[in-house]
């Protein structure tokens, strides 16, 4: 970290020595590793570490962002030369909110150096594990392990170092065309058990055979990690969004009833993510959805200053779509205990399955796509295993469907059933990280087809 924090403080020297402005720098060195397999085999093993430096500059009245992964002192100096001159170019800025004020840290996820330096031998023996727990059948997927180290400084005089590490497992098991899927997400590589998802992934796929159609309409549900994950990933890219907040193109209102009492939505950085964001605001724990009341709204600080609220820590370097909670979260509820022992259902969602007189198990949803922000509807299709449930057990497999659904009205007032007692950490397909997600037993789900059509 101090490597970082040099060049951080070697970037603001130098913007101070060619005509000076506001500036801030922030600095990220990310090692990825991933292991990949296919087939049952590993083929392929990659990993890269780079460096990014980001400078904002706001010099007379104007603002512009630049970066680079050229850390040689000839690098950073082309930096401050390219963003100054980017900068003499743009318009008048006359909502720039100025910088983050000296604040010390407030909390920080671990960092585990052993997943931050794992070898290949490390992932593989998970994937190992993987495999050989599906008996046989044919299996693919990923063991990735991740460290973030981040460095920031800005000229109002705001230093701050933190470290992270995560590691994930996504894989499948496959059988006559039909696949299951199996994930895990941790801090530690050493907390994740390939033989288990393994397992639990074989499992599911062995109960996908002979699927029936089911017609389109409102069924009762649970779902799953993956379903919920994908639920929460849109609620904080777009709901909870401080830039569609402030455009008035999010469905959140501050204070306002919009939750079932059973939904409790956090985003915490005590469960992964640098302590600070891209502009060195520290970043806490962010209530979003307090026992059904909406309570929050992830904002930098030009969003922060639109609204007249305070930022907390969830800008994100380089995105033109405006700040979004990392490392999500719905809190788990009291549902626990007994449920179907049946292969298809993992066992977070026993619980809720057994509550069901009659409804569909989802595992996963994908290829959601927004039809409306500000009601935020998404459309999309189940994936990975759908099974009917009747009396409280799983009966028989069902094609796959497409669904149409307000997400925020899926979760509204007298729509939640139960939130399960048993959060499941769904690794992200991209900015890293994961979701926190419990299993869901909600009373509607509007499908409108078949995947077909």
């Amino acid at each position: 970290m101090t490597q970082e924090l040099d060049h951080a403080t070697r970037v603001l020297a130098e913007v101070a020595a060619t005509g000076g402005g506001e500036a801030a720098v922030a600095v990220r060195r990310t090692a990825n590793a991933l292991t990949r397999f296919a087939n049952s085999v590993i083929h392929q093993n990659v990993a890269d570490e780079t460096t990014t430096v980001l400078l904002t500059l706001h010099a007379q009245g104007r603002t512009a962002s630049g970066s680079t992964t050229l850390t040689t002192p000839d690098g950073l100096a082309a930096l401050v030369a390219r963003t100054r001159a980017a900068a003499a170019l743009c318009p008048p800025d006359a909502t720039w909110p100025g910088l983050a004020p000296p604040t010390p840290l407030t909390g920080s996820a671990p960092c585990d150096e052993a997943t931050a330096g794992a070898e290949p031998a490390v992932r593989a023996a998970q994937v190992r594990a993987f495999v050989d727990a599906a008996g046989g059948l044919s299996t693919a997927g990923y063991c990735r392990t991740t460290a973030h180290v981040g460095a920031f400084a800005n000229s109002a005089g705001q230093a701050v170092t933190g470290a992270v590490s995560e590691a994930g497992i996504d894989g499948i098991a496959r059988l006559g065309g039909a696949d299951a899927v199996a994930r895990d997400a941790a801090v530690r590589v050493a907390d994740l058990d390939g033989a288990v998802l393994g397992a639990r992934a074989a499992g599911k796929v062995r109960a996908l055979g002979d699927p029936v159609d089911l017609p389109p309409g409102d069924y009762e549900v649970v779902l799953e990690a993956g379903a919920v994950a994908d639920i929460l990933e849109n609620f904080g890219a777009h709901g909870f969004n401080g830039k569609t907040f402030a455009e008035r193109r999010s469905f959140a209102e501050l204070g306002a009833a919009q939750f079932d009492p059973a939904v409790t939505m956090v985003a915490d950085v005590a469960e992964g993510g640098l302590p600070f964001d891209s502009e060195g605001t520290p970043r806490g724990r962010l209530a979003l959805v307090d026992a059904g009341t909406t309570a929050g709204v992830a904002h930098d600080r030009r969003s922060a200053a639109e609204v007249g609220a305070a930022a907390n820590g969830y800008a994100v370097a380089g995105s033109s779509w405006g700040p979004f909670p990392l490392y999500l979260g719905l809190e788990p509820g009291p549902a626990g205990g007994a449920g179907p022992a049946h292969p298809a259902v993992d066992p977070a969602a026993a619980a809720l399955v057994a509550g069901v007189a009659r409804g569909l198990l989802v595992t996963d949803f994908w290829y959601t796509r927004i039809l409306d922000t500000r009601s935020l509807v998404i459309t999309g299709l189940t994936r990975n295993g759908v099974w009917l449930i009747e009396d409280g057990q799983v009966v028989r497999p069902v094609t796959n469907l497409r669904f149409t659904q307000a997400y925020p009205r899926a979760l509204a007032p007298g729509n939640v059933r139960a939130v399960g007692g048993t959060p499941t950490r769904v690794p992200r397909e991209w900015l890293g990280g994961w979701m926190n997600s419990p299993a869901l037993h909600l009373a509607h789900w509007h499908f409108t087809g078949g995947a077909a059509g």
